[in-house]
């Protein structure tokens, strides 16, 4: 096994100690942090997932602080989604986009005030960005990363959990809303959300020093619905369709062809960064497209580190931008990254490390 070395380019969050104690075993890195992979045996905290609740350190999903007296239209300019009737407590999935309309990351945007905004980020440097477009335009808008760490409730019990921490209230809270409170003396903004399909909540810490407080509160909540440490799932994000920002995204994929123009608002001012070559691809069409993949095969063969090339009839079609095998389809599932020329139900071949491998292009989600 490879060591992870500390050091002060790679960050653990508020969490990491509590996620060691509870018996973590493999991380990754995002947002220049550490993030939990697994606890040991990930089939059964993916069943956990989606049979229960699983808590996840999502600590790496860092926050751009927007605040002052241009903080809304600095939000406005960077996000090609309308935004001027999000209301406070009110949370927005936003496709960002360079000038050319590529998707450079995919946040959830919270308002808190009129004047205060955070872009709860995927992994890439958007403060560098935010800050770059701010003194551009000769904005005043304080431009920061916040103490904020989130810790990730999922699955079906997670609203059972939560409800038994914060009161039930939490159940009427509704799909990217949240509400800032606190939990015995720790503050923190509550929000539905997370990175699955299996419903659940975020909750925000807001004091990186009461990262295993918090997480020992979690953990002591759940055990009536018999909660777990895990991670984000590949499996199940696949099997719902999510998208993985930085991962089945190259430098020119736009948000249509990932499945997102229903986030796009053609008709935001001008000013707003890429809303012109948006409004040519949404005219013209995307080229590509993404469609899911079923490859034959009945042992797990994940992705590694690079796309792998698909063709039809033998010619160079897309890349296949991920692929996990799924414990609910039993089958390796992946990303089409493909011509808008394909269609669902298509016959594909995806030139694999070790060969060649039939798959059949379905509609997504798969589940």
């Amino acid at each position: 096994m490879v060591e992870m070395r500390p050091t002060s380019r790679l960050r653990p969050s508020p969490f990491y100690a509590a996620a060691l104690a509870d018996g973590l075993v493999s991380a990754s890195v995002y947002n220049r942090m550490i993030l939990p992979m697994s606890y040991g045996d990930p089939e059964a905290e993916y069943w956990r997932l989606i049979n229960g609740v699983s808590m996840w350190d999502v600590g790496v999903e860092r926050q751009v602080e927007l605040k002052g007296r241009d903080a809304a239209r600095l939000a406005q300019i960077l996000s090609p989604r309308k935004l001027a009737g999000c209301k406070t407590g009110q949370g927005k999935y936003v496709s960002l986009c360079n000038h050319a309309g590529s998707l450079i990351n995919d946040p959830i945007l919270l308002k808190l005030d009129e004047d205060h905004f955070w872009l709860s980020i995927a992994d890439s440097d958007m403060w560098l960005w935010a800050r770059a477009i701010a003194n551009e335009r000769k904005l005043d808008v304080e431009i920061n990363e916040p103490d904020v760490s989130p810790l990730a409730v999922q699955g079906p019990m997670a609203e059972n959990v939560v409800a038994a921490m914060f009161g039930d209230w939490v159940r009427e809270l509704k799909y990217f809303w949240f509400r800032e409170t606190e939990i015995d003396g720790i503050p923190v903004a509550l929000q539905r959300s997370g990175w699955s399909k299996q419903g659940g909540f975020e909750i925000y810490l807001r004091d990186g020093s009461m990262g295993t407080r918090l997480w020992n509160m979690v953990k002591e909540a759940g055990k009536p619905w018999d909660i777990g440490p895990g991670a984000p799932s590949s499996a199940e994000r696949v099997e719902s369709g999510l998208i993985n920002c930085g991962g089945d995204n190259d430098e020119s994929t736009n948000p249509f062809e990932l499945r997102l123009g229903k986030y796009i608002d053609l008709d935001v001012d001008d000013e707003v960064i890429g809303i012109q070559a948006l409004r040519r691809i949404a005219a013209e069409g995307p080229r590509r497209q993404l469609l899911g993949l079923v490859l034959e095969g009945d042992e797990p063969a994940p992705l590694g580190y690079q796309w792998e090339q698909i063709r039809h009839n033998g010619e160079l079609a897309g890349a296949m931008t991920t692929c996990v095998w799924s414990p609910r389809m039993r089958a390796n599932i992946g990303y089409a990254l493909i011509s808008a020329a394909r269609n669902a139900g298509d016959s594909v071949e995806v030139q694999r490390t070790g060969g060649t491998v039939r798959a059949k292009l379905v509609e997504l989600p798969f589940l």
